[in-house]
């Protein structure tokens, strides 16, 4: 990844300018000037538009991040509103999560104001996120448990339900 790119994904509030003439565009980002040609800024504007509009497909849910700069949940394989609910931004989502019980299951979900299925679909995306320290602790019901930092995969859903053999 080019130095440009990095100072674009930094994820901090670097102050950026850009300016233009008949040759090529000048973008400055946290004091330091890159010049470019139309074709390389062409390119650049494609790749942080890419990025800026990523989709990830996990197990069983997916995430967005759309040009608006809202985050979506949906079902994967799903095409209805009924299978997507839209944040504000990711942070919208995380702090739904960070006011979830250490284990939660749909209707801790439900009192944040989600209704119907989305709560179960959120309980799995969160679970199935690498931002969130979380898994699935039970199928059925379906119920997640935040692991405070420990390395997802530990236990799968499979696991935790298992039934375990009589002495």
């Amino acid at each position: 990844m080019t130095p440009l790119l990095i100072a674009f994904f930094s994820g901090d509030e670097t102050p950026v300018a850009a300016s233009s003439d008949d040759e090529c565009i000048e973008v400055t980002i946290d004091g330091t000037q890159f010049r470019l040609s139309r074709s390389d800024a062409a390119e650049l504007q494609d790749a942080v538009g890419d990025a800026l509009t990523e989709r990830t497909e996990f197990f069983r849910t997916a995430g967005e991040y759309r040009e608006d700069g809202t985050y979506e949940v949906s079902r994967c394989g799903a095409d209805s509103a009924g299978n997507a609910k839209v944040f504000r931004d990711f942070e919208e989502l995380r702090r739904l999560y960070d006011r979830l019980p250490d284990e939660f299951d749909a209707d801790d979900v439900g009192r944040t104001g989600i209704t119907g299925s989305r709560r179960h679909m959120i309980v799995r995306h969160v679970a199935e996120h690498s931002a969130f320290d979380c898994e699935i602790a039970s199928r059925k019901p379906l119920r997640a448990e935040k692991t405070g930092g420990e390395s997802k995969g530990t236990t799968s859903a499979d696991d935790a339900t298992a039934e375990l053999p009589a002495d």
